[in-house]
């Protein structure tokens, strides 16, 4: 059955998840604060000039920006989301979902879920894992927060965007899920960077050392795509180091509000500043390598 459903934010990710909402013959209402890219454009969808004419238009509208303050302004802006339920009223607001896909604050997204649940609407948290790949080939994993009955009424939407879909929760419990999913990427490709420069630097092959750990108990996600491109030098951003740098500083804020200790978390953050220092902040989060090898004055890789 087709639906109305809004798609706010088209960069790397939010171009092909949007694309994939089009394919399946939902009737698709977009804004970004760029252009929509043309091939987007072809397949029919309708192009809005504001959030707030999107909201007017979809049913389900999707949020996919980069971090909280674009989130609270697509929702509560000038020309927001709010703007556009508060015209219309409670009554006639019953039945509108908002999804925000993007990575942010836990406490925000409460505080957000609650104000939109004002206006007489729903809200699910639903960032995602998979990165540009996974978005291209509609297999993210989703973690959502939010009501269940809600969550039923959207999963036929993420499931033409991603694979592992998991209702973790109420409101926020989404938003915990990816920066705890995103404290786990770090540290991954902090250990992998090490091993490959310390069995560079010892002389041997990193390829083949990483042949060989692809077959054992170290054997990951990160070390099979991140290790190669560590390895290859093919550092154009999937996810960008800034992005990650952003969802650390979530994770730490979150910690120090919790009052528990992340101490690998806070290395892999200065590992990540480190390479923003050098200009590395738009590379992809596997360059992390790139401050290891600064310290090292060693690189895994021939660039």
């Amino acid at each position: 059955m087709s639906r109305n459903v809004g798609f706010v934010g088209l960069g790397i990710m939010g171009a092909p998840m949007a694309g994939h909402l089009r394919s399946a013959g939902h009737k698709l209402f977009v804004h970004d604060v760029n252009p929509a890219p043309q091939h987007l454009v072809d397949t029919g969808v309708t192009v809005c000039t504001s959030a707030e004419e999107v909201a007017r238009r979809a049913d389900v509208l999707i949020i996919m920006v980069p971090d909280t303050p674009h989130v609270e302004a697509v929702l509560f802006g000038e020309k927001g989301v709010a703007a556009a339920y508060q015209a219309a009223g409670t009554a006639a607001t019953q039945g509108k979902v908002v999804v925000d896909m993007s990575s942010i604050s836990p406490i925000a997204t409460k505080q957000f879920a609650s104000r939109i649940n004002g206006l007489g609407a729903a809200y699910l948290d639903a960032p995602v894992s998979g990165g540009e790949v996974g978005a291209k080939a509609a297999s993210l994993t989703i973690m959502v927060g939010g009501p269940a009955e809600v969550f039923e009424n959207v999963r036929p939407l993420f499931e033409l965007m991603g694979k592992n879909i998991t209702l973790v929760g109420g409101n926020g419990d989404g938003q915990t899920t990816k920066v705890a999913n995103q404290i786990i990427v770090a540290l991954n490709i902090q250990a992998v960077s090490e091993a490959l420069l310390f069995a560079s630097k010892a002389g041997a092959d990193p390829a083949k050392v990483r042949e060989a750990l692809m077959g054992g108990f170290a054997a990951s996600r990160i070390l099979e795509v991140h290790g190669e491109r560590m390895i290859k030098r093919t550092f154009d951003p999937g996810f960008r180091i800034a992005l990650h740098q952003k969802d650390l500083n979530l994770a730490l804020q979150g910690a120090k509000a919790l009052g528990v200790s992340l101490p690998n978390t806070s290395t892999a953050q200065e590992l990540f500043n480190a390479c923003a220092a050098n200009g590395l902040g738009g590379l992809d989060h596997s360059a992390l390598c790139r401050a290891i090898e600064i310290m090292s004055n060693h690189a895994i890789g021939v660039d």
